[in-house]
């Protein structure tokens, strides 16, 4: 693959992508886009809404202040400065964002790379060991974390790396340095539109992270096919939802998306339902990203006067606090037909299905308005195709079950890893998805094709509770998978064999449940502890994680 130059003075991210013949095919995207040789994607986001919108337009909005599209800027401005002059961050070292959703994370953001530095993306319940290993990999120079997030960075103990907290009291507070740097107007770096932008980490079936390299321009190509052509955002709208901007599926649809067209989005630090109802409420939202699991639980919090059932039958009386809602969004799991029915009948807007993948950045099928077939994730976002195939690459028949494989502008790139040859075969991109194609051409999910458990729209890789179970001096043996749940699509469900003084009752659960919390991310732990004498396994002593679910 013949990259342009590089404007990175640390090859490190360019020196571990994947040799030239694991590259998927890449194609062009639609209408015949082109980037320029040498892109930065941040400034040209935030150049262009500039142009478009002026520096007074509101873009951030959170529970304690709102940023105008120049507030954004200069602050990012700032934030790139200060990593420069003050940490000696070069184009091409790596930088981890570690917060919740507000203002300055998504400074953060643009900052970094406006500085030509990497950003390692990292959702803000990673526990230490987690920050470790992603960092570890990566490299990290340089973490910018919030408070709480920072003590966990510290504590992960990565040689080199400097923490820096977002938002604290401390006079080396990230905010206070930035409120002490000149107001000048930072030059952002002019990166090449192939210099990796962004590293967002993945869990893998082992539970060892893969780290997915994006380059500037595959940034801008997310936003100029699904938001584009599917989503189709105004400079009027109004934008809020649950993903974190650590996530890829939030990144794309809360801050990259808003800000290609000129609009504003809400950053809520907590993204329930019931505060996503409240922020549609207050802000007039219009555009609403969530997972199915979100909006089953705000089906039942609507007051539309008996109209919604999940049967799906009623007038489509509208709850007043959606009154401004023109776009629902949905991914991170399969959005069951009955929900999306329900949902339509209790508001009258139809949730735009999706299915995306941090190796692809953002959704790559999808539908709206009356091109939706409930139930059906949709059709090729232009730009992309999409295949169903077998594990040599032959195509699958239309109506029989085989493996997704996608292709499109944006490709799979891991660092440094040799599980890319398991995502890419044959020129495609295999998700791990089950799906069938029918005679229309419109894909209907049916299962993962691995050890994956996608819960509430999290992924989480079995393996990786199991570890962390294992460590508690109580469990022997360990077994987690995803069992059908109607509110999660999946649920964590693990199956222990405990040494033989611990008792198996229900303190011990909650016990184990605890240990799990303290170690990895909180979102991971298993939800249901079943105790049992021994775990299915092969002859060669491997675990049988199919036949757990057999299990009484």
């Amino acid at each position: 693959m013949d990259l342009l130059p590089s404007a990175h003075v640390d090859s490190f991210a360019r020196d571990r992508l994947p040799a030239d013949h694991r590259w998927p095919v890449l194609l062009p995207g639609p209408d015949g886009v082109r980037y320029p040789d040498r892109l930065n994607c941040a400034s040209h986001l935030l150049d262009s809404a500039l142009a478009a919108v002026g520096p007074d337009r509101r873009c951030l909005i959170s529970d304690t202040e709102t940023w105008s599209y120049g507030d954004l800027d200069r602050r990012s401005d700032q934030i790139a400065e200060v990593l420069v002059s003050d940490f000696g961050v070069l184009p091409g070292h790596r930088v981890l964002i570690c917060g919740p959703n507000s203002p300055w994370t998504a400074a953060c953001w643009f900052g970094v790379l406006k500085a030509g530095a990497v950003v390692v993306t990292v959702v803000p319940v990673l526990r230490s060991e987690e920050i470790a290993t992603v960092a570890g990999i990566a490299e990290v120079s340089v973490a910018l974390c919030a408070p709480g997030c920072d003590a966990e960075a510290a504590a992960a103990g990565v040689a080199g790396m400097r923490v820096v907290t977002v938002g604290g009291p401390g006079p080396d507070d990230l905010v206070h340095r930035c409120a002490r740097s000149s107001q000048r107007k930072f030059e952002a770096v002019q990166t090449s539109q192939d210099d990796v932008a962004m590293i967002a980490f993945t869990s893998g079936t082992t539970g060892r992270p893969k780290g997915c390299m994006h380059f500037h321009r595959d940034v801008l190509a997310i936003a100029d096919t699904f938001a584009k052509h599917v989503l189709k955002p105004t400079a009027d709208d109004v934008f809020t939802g649950s993903p974190p901007l650590g996530f890829t599926f939030g990144l794309g649809a809360l801050l990259i998306f808003p800000l290609y067209v000129g609009a504003s989005t809400v950053l809520l630090h907590r993204g329930s339902p019931d505060a996503l109802l409240a922020a549609v409420e207050k802000h007039g939202v219009t555009v609403l990203v969530t997972a199915p699991t979100a909006y089953r639980a705000m089906l039942a919090m609507l007051n539309t006067g008996g109209a919604a059932s999940e049967s799906g039958s009623g007038d489509g009386a509208r709850d007043p606090r959606l009154r401004t809602l023109r776009r629902c969004l949905s991914a991170g799991e399969a959005l069951p037909a009955e929900t999306w029915r329900a949902w339509q009948a209790a508001t009258g807007v139809k949730i735009i299905d999706g299915i995306g993948a941090t190796e692809l950045l953002h959704i790559f099928i999808s539908a709206a308005d009356d091109d939706i077939r409930p139930g059906s994730t949709g059709r090729p976002v232009p730009g992309w195709q999409a295949a169903i195939l077998d594990a040599d690459g032959n195509p699958v028949p239309d109506g029989e079950p085989g493996l997704l494989a996608v292709r499109g502008p944006v490709g799979c790139r891991y660092l440094a890893d040799e599980r890319q040859t398991t995502y890419v075969r044959h020129g495609w991109n295999y998700t791990g998805d089950t799906y069938i194609r029918d005679e229309d051409g419109y894909f209907w999910y049916q299962a993962r094709s691995d050890d994956m458990i996608i819960s509430s729209g999290y992924n989480i890789a079995g393996p990786e509770v199991e570890n962390a179970l294992l460590r508690h001096p109580a469990v022997l043996e360990a077994g987690v998978i995803g069992m059908p749940d109607p509110d999660r699509g999946q649920l964590v469900t693990a199956f222990v064999v405990l040494r033989p003084d611990t008792p198996a009752e229900e303190s011990t659960a909650k016990e184990l449940q605890e240990f799990v919390k303290m170690r990895i991310a909180p979102y991971k732990y298993p939800r249901a502890v079943h105790f049992v004498p021994e775990l299915p396994r092969t002859a060669t002593g491997k675990l049988q994680r199919f036949r757990l679910r057999d299990l009484p």
